[in-house]
């Protein structure tokens, strides 16, 4: 099936800027899992062609399209954050880099597994979560399975998610599953929070800091002022806005600067920045 969308989209930088886990590249498509099903999608120009291993294209159309934030205007978005030379240039490398809408409860687990990790890690994590609890799924010829619900989770014991290789973050996987399932907080009533209502409520759950919240109410919460600062974003902010950040300035303080500095959609300036830094060094070595 075809999308026809209009104005910048980079599909690619999108799907693999460090945002989700389980895309995977093969032979020109990327295959993700999402609403529950396997989905094969690729750009041509200002198409997308996807299909679903559930063959109801037409139903996922218009999640597909909220998922990649197609109605998001770039065009306004780069006004307000091309603050400095090297977020443009950033803007420019990667023009059409969107921030993705995700399923608010694997964005948690996610990021409850970024903690003092790498994406290659990550990816990991979550598919070895996938693969173990989760339900199969095919689509030519790729076995893929589901993310497993905070229920099933939270049935499973520290020791058996400490086999698939979490270490400490195991205990926080198990907390997260179990305060979810027992309902003492509802992700999808944080989409209609505030941003400071959900990163409050989000900061409750063990393994839940200041960045793996903004990460959670960035990517999968709507909240477009999220301002996560780990290693890569203290990096760009220290060394390319050196005149403007205090040499003192610790990351608990960076974040509502930048809130502030970059206004409203301050979380998009974080993705490229995140994303031109982190490679940065990648391309120079």
């Amino acid at each position: 099936m075809i999308i026809k969308f209009s104005g910048r989209l980079n599909l690619n930088e999108s799907l693999y800027s460090g945002q989700a886990f389980r895309w995977r590249a093969y032979d020109s498509w990327n295959y993700g899992i999402l609403f529950g099903q396997i989905i094969k999608i690729r750009q041509r120009d200002n198409d997308l062609e996807f299909y679903s291993s559930s063959g109801c294209e037409e139903e996922i159309e218009p999640l597909l399209k909220r998922y990649l934030r197609l109605d998001d205007n770039l065009e306004k978005i780069y006004e307000e954050i091309s603050k400095g030379v090297q977020i443009i240039s950033s803007i420019q490398n990667y023009s059409g880099l969107r921030i993705l809408d995700q399923e608010p409860w694997e964005c948690m687990i996610s990021f409850i597994c970024s903690a003092n990790s790498n994406i290659p890690r990550i990816s990991k994590n979550i598919e070895d979560i996938a693969n173990t609890f989760g339900e199969p799924l095919e689509m030519d010829g790729q076995l893929r399975r589901t993310f497993p619900s905070a229920d099933v989770l939270a049935d499973v014991s520290i020791e058996e998610l400490r086999k698939l290789g979490l270490g400490f973050r195991a205990k926080y996987v198990s907390a997260a599953a179990n305060m979810i399932s027992e309902g003492a907080i509802d992700l999808y009533t944080l989409k209609e929070s505030s941003y400071d209502e959900a990163l409050e409520s989000l900061v409750t759950v063990p393994g839940i800091g200041d960045k793996v919240g903004n990460c959670i109410t960035l990517f999968s919460l709507n909240k477009l002022e999220s301002f996560p600062v780990d290693v890569w974003i203290d990096r760009a902010l220290r060394e390319w806005y050196p005149k403007l950040i205090d040499k003192n300035l610790t990351r608990s303080k960076m974040r509502p600067w930048a809130q502030e500095f970059f206004g409203e959609y301050a979380g998009y300036a974080n993705q490229y920045l995140f994303h031109g830094r982190r490679l940065q060094d990648k391309n120079t070595k």
